[in-house]
């Protein structure tokens, strides 16, 4: 699968192991929250029909959409017609499939150091550091937003696809503030170790306070998996780490699809994305998820909860 994450979201956090005591009879400070998350929303006919299935007939609470991808226009339109439901957009600076590719949203001739030289999105993070300017960044992502925004998309929150927006701290700065701007939580982790990302998490600790004060809230755990392609055992990683969520809010990252002939043509991880659409509809993880105590909300909630907590505060 070619993805060639950032450190700071390809997180994979281990947790100690906890009694599986039932939520009501914690104290809020104990309580177990869950996101569970389907990114890529808008990639492809096969990961649209995916998502809603999840969100519809499973535990799937949220999910953002790539609005730079062709197949948008269809997810938006169910957005619309669900505002229920809860819908981010998956800020996107590159484009990483061989012979699926995508462009910017804005004009062209707007963002010129987010083109590669076939004039799509460059493939990956590393480039999207190296040559993109922080100005025409912005640009591309407003113009994302804005088109969500014109498509009647009710968005709850913003994220990042495959981190790019938040690998580099002028990057990092720029979407914290368009957070902010438009009043939406933004996918952001608290703790970052300095020691493993360095100036990504010296510049996180002034920004989390800035969304703190903002009453945006900010993510105790991450937790993505993406190496194991037999379903059995991948349904099992995913509940070992249910099973050791640490009390607070937890985001799992997840890529529903249907493994067939569209998403076989588009990327290898097509088993993977059906595994996960398989697991958050399986009724055996929806009863273990709610025997557990684990409450699943949505970031419209958790950003409910924060405004609550910055009200309480004052």
């Amino acid at each position: 699968m070619k993805r060639k994450m950032t450190v700071l979201w390809s997180l994979v956090l281990s947790c100690s192991f906890l009694p599986l005591v039932q939520g009501e009879n914690k104290k809020p400070s104990e309580k177990r929250y869950v996101i569970i998350h389907a990114d890529d929303a808008g990639m492809s006919h096969s990961v649209n029909l995916a998502t809603i299935e999840g969100m519809q007939k499973g535990i799937v609470s949220s999910a953002s959409i790539m609005v730079p991808c062709p197949w948008f226009k269809e997810f938006a339109a169910y957005a619309k017609q669900n505002p229920e439901q809860d819908f981010g957009i998956h800020l996107t600076l590159n484009s990483e499939w061989k012979n699926y590719r995508w462009g910017p949203v804005a004009s062209r001739d707007q963002v010129p150091s987010l083109l590669d030289e076939e004039n799509y999105l460059w493939d990956n993070v590393g480039q999207v550091m190296q040559h993109v300017n922080v100005k025409d960044a912005e640009k591309e992502l407003r113009a994302q937003i804005e088109r969500a925004r014109k498509f009647g998309v009710p968005l709850s929150h913003l994220d990042t696809h495959m981190g790019a927006v938040v690998s580099r701290p002028d990057l990092l700065e720029m979407y914290v503030n368009l957070g902010i701007e438009y009043q939406l939580p933004v996918l952001f982790v608290n703790n970052l170790d300095p020691k493993k990302y360095g100036v990504i998490a010296e510049k996180g600790k002034q920004l989390k306070e800035v969304l703190e004060k903002n009453g945006l809230p900010v993510l105790d755990e991450l937790v993505q998996f993406y190496g194991e392609p037999d379903y059995e055992k991948r349904k099992q990683a995913y509940l070992e780490k249910i099973r050791e969520l640490k009390p607070g809010v937890t985001q799992i990252i997840i890529h529903c699809g249907f493994n067939n002939q569209e998403l076989q043509n588009i990327t290898h991880s097509s088993s993977r994305r059906d595994g996960d659409r398989r697991v958050f509809t399986d009724p055996a993880v929806i009863k273990e998820v709610k025997d557990l105590g684990i409450e699943v909300i949505t970031w419209k909630e958790f950003h409910e909860m924060a405004k609550q907590k910055l009200a309480q505060a004052e």
